[in-house]
C-alpha cells in the first residue's frame, strides 16, 4: 500500500510553525511530554490486563525504553502500551488536542518568557522543538495492523502501513542540526537524558530504561608469586540502566519532599505554568486507607466555567490508575482542586460506573472536603494576600456552592466568602463585617449592582452612611442569591439598601414621613397620573438626603434579579414593579410643585424627567433615550 499524504489543521500548522522556529526556551520538556504519553498508553493496557487474560503481561513487564543513535542523530522513545490504530494516530497526531490554545497565547503578554507547552499541554507536538522530522510507529493491542506516521513539520504528514511484532508505540525523533545558540546533540547524551528523566519524569510508575555504555575492569588472573600485578585493563560493556525511581511522589513521606518537588509535580501533572497556591498531602490509615496529594491552583483554567471542563481527582488503587477524573471525590463547590488519590482498599476490578455507589470513595470524599476547607481557613487566617488571590480566581465557585442545593452547604462555606466593604474600601468576611458593627446596628446592609463605582453613588445608601454603618457591595450575579440563602449571619439579618425597610428611622421620623405623604398627596397623584403604568406607586422617600429621586422595586424581585433573568432566560423574564420615591426636601420637588400651579405641561415634563433620572440611577434601560434627550433640551429653553 502507498503512503497517504495529509494536511494538518490550520491551527496545528500555526502552532507547529512556532515550535519549529524555536521561539520557546524550555525545549527540554519535550522528553517529559513524550514519556508521559508513553506512560498513559501503558496505563490503558495495564488496566485492560486486569480483566483480559489474553494481554499476557503483568505490571512488571511494562516499561519505557530510550535509545540514542548519535551517528544518525536519532532519539527513540518506545513503550509496550496499548498502541494506536490508524484512526487514533490521525486523531492524536494530526490535530491539536486542546482547541483555543493559540487564542489563549495571543491574550498573554507578547514579551512574556513562557512556553505554550507548559500552559496548554500540547504534548506530542513538543517533539518538533528539537526535531527536524518525527516518525511514529504504532500497533494497537488486538490488531494485526501497524502504521507509520511521519512528518517534517507544518507541511503535513504521511500514513504508511508497516510491520511491528508487538503492540506499543515507537516515537523516533531526528534531531535538528546544532547551531551556535542551540546544541540539540545534548539530547543524545546519556547523562543529559538521565538528568532530564530524574528532573521531569521520576514519578512515572513504569521503569524508564536505556542501554548505556560503561567502562568495566577486565577480570585478570592472580599474578604468580614474584610476578608484578598486571596493569588494569578496561572494556566497554552495555548495561541496562533504569533512570527513574518509580515511586510516586504521593507515596513518599511528606517530610522528605521539598516545595520545589511539589510544585514541579503539579506543573508536570496538570499542565500549569504557575505553582499552586497550596498543597495538601494526606496519608490516612484506618477503616479506609489512602494517600492523597491535592493542589489549589493559583489561577482559573481558561475553560473552567464551560461544560468542557472536567472536575475530579485522578484515582489509583495501589498505583494502578482506575479513573482519570473521578468527580465523586470532589464536591461541586471545591471542583477547582486538582490532585491524586491512591487507595489500596479499592478493588482494581470495580466497574467505573459503580464507583459512586462504593462506600470507600464516599468516605474519602467526605474527608477530603474537610481537609480542603481547613486549608482554605488556614490560608484566610495566616496569609490574607494569598487567600484574596485565590478568591479572585475561585470565589465565585464558593458562592455558587452556598446557593446550590437549597443552601445545603452554606454552613460549610459562608465563613470563606469575601465582599467589598464600602467603608473599609477592601474585601472583608461576613464575620469581620459583623465584628466591626456599632452596637446599635441591627442589620447587615448590602447593595447589589454591576460595579462598586455605581453602588458607591446610590442615593438610597446615604442614610446608612450617615449613620456610620458599612455597606457590602455585591457585584456578581450570584451575589443576589446569597442573602436569600443565608438569611442571617451570626443572628444578624441582611437588608438590601435598594428595596427594604432599613430599620433606621425613629418614631418621630416615621410620623413626619407619614405626614409628608399625606400633605403631598396631590403632587404624588399628579406624578402617578402622568407616568401611568410605568410605575406602580409614587411616594415620599424616607431615605433620600441630597438626591431628588430614586426608584425602588416592589416587594419580591430586585432590579438586579430582573436584569439577570432577562439575560439568562429572556423568554420567561418579567419586570418587577417600579416605585418612584421623591425627596420632599429637595429643590427639584419644590420646582415640580410650582410648575403644577403655573404650567401643568411643564410639570408633566418635570415628572417624566425625574422618572428617567431614577431609571438611570437604577441602571435600568430607558424606553427611548432620544425622547429623554429631547425632554432635557425642551426644559433648557
Amino acid at each position: 500500500m502507498e503512503s497517504e499524504k495529509k494536511e494538518f489543521q490550520a491551527e496545528s500548522k500555526r502552532l507547529l510553525d512556532l515550535m519549529i522556529n524555536s521561539i520557546y526556551t524550555n525545549q527540554e520538556i519535550f522528553l517529559r511530554e513524550i514519556i508521559s504519553n508513553a506512560s498513559d498508553a501503558i496505563d490503558k493496557l495495564a488496566y485492560l490486563a486486569l480483566t483480559d487474560q489474553n494481554v499476557g503481561l503483568n505490571r512488571d513487564d511494562f516499561c519505557i525504553w530510550l535509545k540514542a543513535d548519535p551517528k544518525y542523530r536519532l532519539l527513540t522513545v518506545s513503550d509496550n502500551g496499548i498502541g494506536m490504530s490508524k484512526e487514533e494516530m490521525e486523531q492524536n497526531l494530526g490535530t491539536i488536542a486542546k482547541s483555543g490554545s493559540l487564542q489563549f497565547k495571543k491574550e498573554l503578554d507578547e514579551n512574556a518568557d513562557v512556553d505554550i507547552i507548559g500552559q496548554f499541554g500540547v504534548g506530542f507536538y513538543s517533539a518538533f522543538m528539537v526535531s527536524e522530522a518525527v516518525t511514529v510507529i504504532s500497533k494497537k493491542y488486538g490488531s494485526d495492523e501497524a502504521w507509520m506516521w511521519q512528518s517534517s513539520g507544518a507541511d503535513g504528514y504521511t500514513m504508511t502501513p508497516c510491520e511491528k511484532e508487538t503492540p506499543g508505540t515507537d516515537v523516533i525523533m531526528k534531531l535538528k542540526a546544532d547551531t551556535e545558540d542551540e546544541k540539540y546533540e545534548r539530547f543524545l547524551k546519556t547523562y543529559e537524558l538521565r538528568n532530564l528523566v530524574k528532573k521531569c519524569s521520576d514519578y512515572i510508575r513504569y521503569p524508564i530504561k536505556m542501554d548505556v555504555e560503561t567502562q568495566k575492569m577486565k577480570e585478570q588472573p592472580e599474578p604468580k608469586e614474584g610476578e608484578e600485578a598486571p596493569k588494569p585493563e578496561y572494556e566497554t560493556v552495555i548495561e541496562t540502566e533504569t533512570f527513574n525511581s518509580m515511586v510516586p511522589l504521593w507515596q513518599r513521606n511528606k517530610k522528605e519532599i521539598t516545595a520545589e518537588e511539589y510544585n514541579q509535580f503539579y506543573k508536570d501533572k496538570f499542565y500549569d505554568f504557575e505553582a499552586p497556591l497550596a498543597t495538601i498531602h494526606i496519608s490516612v490509615e484506618g477503616n479506609v486507607t489512602y494517600k492523597a496529594m491535592l493542589f489549589i491552583p493559583s489561577r482559573t483554567p481558561y475553560d473552567y466555567y464551560t461544560k468542557e471542563y472536567k472536575k475530579g481527582l485522578q484515582l489509583y488503587s495501589s498505583g494502578v490508575l482506575i479513573m482519570e477524573n473521578c468527580a465523586d471525590l470532589l464536591p461541586e463547590h471545591f471542583r477547582f482542586v486538582k490532585g491524586v488519590v491512591d487507595s489500596q482498599d479499592l478493588s482494581l476490578h470495580i466497574p467505573r460506573e459503580m464507583l459512586q455507589h462504593d462506600r470507600q470513595p464516599k468516605i474519602i470524599a467526605a474527608n477530603l472536603e474537610k481537609k480542603i476547607k481547613a486549608e482554605l481557613v488556614k490560608m484566610l487566617t495566616n496569609d490574607r494576600e494569598k487567600y484574596e488571590k485565590f478568591f479572585a480566581a475561585f470565589g465565585r465557585q464558593l458562592k455558587y456552592g452556598v446557593v446550590q442545593d437549597y443552601g445545603m452547604h452554606k454552613d460549610l462555606l459562608q465563613e470563606l466568602l469575601l465582599f467589598w466593604s464600602s467603608k473599609e474600601n477592601k474585601l472583608v468576611t461576613l464575620k469581620e463585617y459583623v465584628d466591626a458593627m456599632p452596637e446599635e446596628q441591627k442589620y447587615i446592609y448590602y447593595a447589589t449592582g454591576e460595579s462598586r463605582s455605581r453602588l458607591s453613588q446610590l442615593p438610597q445608601a446615604e442614610t446608612v452612611r450617615d449613620k456610620g454603618y458599612d455597606i457590602l457591595f455585591f457585584t456578581e450575579d450570584v451575589d443576589e442569591f446569597i442573602p436569600q440563602t443565608l438569611m442571617k449571619f451570626q443572628e444578624k439579618e441582611f437588608r438590601n439598601v435598594n428595596m427594604e425597610d432599613l430599620g433606621l428611622e425613629t418614631d418621630e421620623e416615621k410620623k413626619q414621613a407619614e405626614e409628608n405623604q399625606e400633605n403631598e398627596k396631590d403632587v404624588l397623584d399628579f406624578v402617578k397620573e402622568t407616568l401611568g403604568d410605568k410605575v406602580k406607586e409614587v411616594r415620599i422617600s424616607h431615605t433620600l438626603r441630597s438626591h431628588p429621586v430614586c426608584l425602588v422595586p416592589d416587594a419580591g424581585m430586585s432590579f438586579e434579579m430582573e436584569k439577570y433573568m432577562k439575560r439568562v432566560n429572556p423568554e420567561f423574564s418579567y419586570e418587577t414593579g417600579r416605585i418612584l420615591e421623591l425627596n420632599a426636601s429637595h429643590p427639584a420637588f419644590a420646582a415640580l410643585k410650582t410648575a403644577m400651579a403655573e404650567d401643568k405641561e411643564k410639570a408633566e415634563r418635570y415628572a417624566k424627567l425625574l422618572y428617567s433620572q431614577a431609571m438611570l440611577i437604577a441602571d435600568l434601560p430607558l424606553d427611548n433615550p432620544t425622547d429623554y434627550t429631547d425632554l432635557v433640551c425642551s426644559l433648557m429653553k
